[in-house]
C-alpha cells in the first residue's frame, strides 16, 4: 500500500527492471488492477518496460470512500454533493503514487475511465508524463463517444454483492460491451471473476467512480493543453464509448496519433494483446528517443 496523500492509500504492484522506462497502467470504471492481466504485463516487461499497475480509489484494496454511492437520479441529473470527488482528485492520486514510487515521470497508459484520469494528469502535470496512451476513452463531451442504447441497462444496473450473482452480472456486462464473437463465459473467465469478487466484494465504489466522470464534465478544452506525445487507441466495435470518443480525443490533443483497431470492443481480450502491446511499445520508444534528443540538445 502506498500513501498518496489526502487520506488516500493505493494498492500497487511493480514488474520488471526499475532501470527501464516506467509504464503506469491506469484501469477503468469499476475494475481492479488485476484486470491488467499477467500475460499482458509479461509482454510489456519483455519489451523493456518497468510496469506499475494499481487499484484506483474505491476499488480493489485501495481506499474506499466513506460516503454513500450516488442515486440513479443524481447520476441522471449530474447533481452531486460536496463530498463527491472528480477525475481531478483521481489524477492527484495518480501523481501521488508516482511520488510514493519515487518516479519523476512515467509513460501513462489508461483504459476507459483510466484514459480520462491519464489525460487529466497529462493536462495538469505535464512534467510527470513522458507519454500518454489513451485507450477506448473520450473527452467527456456529450457529443462524442456516447454509448449505444443496448448497453445502458447493463451499465446502470448495480452489481450484486453475492458472489454467484456478481459473476453472472459481470459476464452479462462484459459481453454487452465487448466485441461480437468474444467468448467470456468460460471456466477460466468465471474463476477470474470470482477472484475479483473475493478480492473486493464492496461494489459501491463503482457508482462513485461513475459520478466522478459525470461531475468532471466536458474536458475538451483542457486536452488542448496536453504536450506529451499521445497515442489514442480505440476499437471500431466499441459500444460503450463509441469510436467518435476516440476520434474526439485525438482531435483535442495536439499532435495525437489515432489507431482504430478492427474487431475491438470495450475490452482488451488476449487476441488483441500483441497488436496493442506493439502500438504502446513503439509509441514509448519514440517518446524516449525524443526525450533523449531533447536532453542532448539542452546539454549542447
Amino acid at each position: 500500500m502506498y500513501d498518496v496523500g489526502r487520506g488516500i492509500e493505493l494498492c500497487a504492484e511493480t514488474f520488471g527492471d526499475r532501470a527501464d522506462p516506467p509504464l503506469l497502467l491506469v484501469m477503468g470504471l469499476g475494475m481492479q488492477m488485476i484486470h491488467w492481466q499477467p500475460g499482458l504485463i509479461d509482454m510489456l516487461v519483455e519489451r523493456g518496460h518497468f510496469v506499475v499497475r494499481f487499484d484506483n480509489r474505491d476499488r480493489g484494496r485501495s481506499t474506499h470512500m466513506p460516503v454513500p454511492p450516488p442515486s440513479r437520479l443524481r447520476l441522471v441529473t449530474r447533481r452531486f454533493g460536496a463530498d463527491q470527488y472528480t477525475l481531478d482528485d483521481m489524477a492527484l492520486d495518480t501523481v501521488g503514487l508516482l511520488d510514493a514510487l519515487e518516479l519523476d515521470a512515467a509513460h501513462l497508459v489508461g483504459v476507459s475511465m483510466g484514459g480520462m484520469i491519464a489525460q487529466t494528469v497529462a493536462a495538469t502535470r505535464p512534467a510527470r508524463v513522458r507519454s500518454l496512451t489513451s485507450i477506448m476513452s473520450t473527452t467527456g463531451s456529450r457529443r462524442a463517444g456516447q454509448p449505444k442504447p443496448h448497453v445502458l441497462p447493463a451499465l446502470l444496473k448495480p452489481a450484486p454483492r453475492e458472489r454467484a450473482a456478481y459473476v453472472e452480472h459481470m459476464l452479462a456486462l462484459l459481453t454487452a460491451i465487448g466485441a461480437p464473437g468474444d467468448v467470456l463465459d468460460t471456466p477460466e473467465g468465471r474463476a477470474y471473476l470470482e477472484h475479483t469478487h473475493d478480492r473486493d466484494p464492496d461494489v459501491r465504489g463503482t457508482g462513485r467512480q461513475l459520478a466522478a466522470i459525470l461531475a468532471s464534465g466536458d474536458r475538451t478544452k483542457r486536452l488542448h493543453d496536453i504536450t506529451a506525445p499521445t497515442l489514442v487507441i480505440h476499437g471500431d466495435q466499441d459500444p460503450l464509448i463509441t469510436p467518435s470518443g476516440g476520434r474526439a480525443t485525438a482531435e483535442a490533443i495536439p499532435g495525437a496519433k489515432l489507431t482504430i483497431v478492427e474487431g475491438m470492443g470495450h475490452g482488451l481480450p488476449e487476441r488483441l494483446w500483441p497488436q496493442v502491446v506493439d502500438a504502446i511499445s513503439a509509441h514509448v520508444a519514440d517518446a524516449e528517443r525524443a526525450r533523449a534528443g531533447a536532453g542532448a540538445s539542452g546539454r549542447g
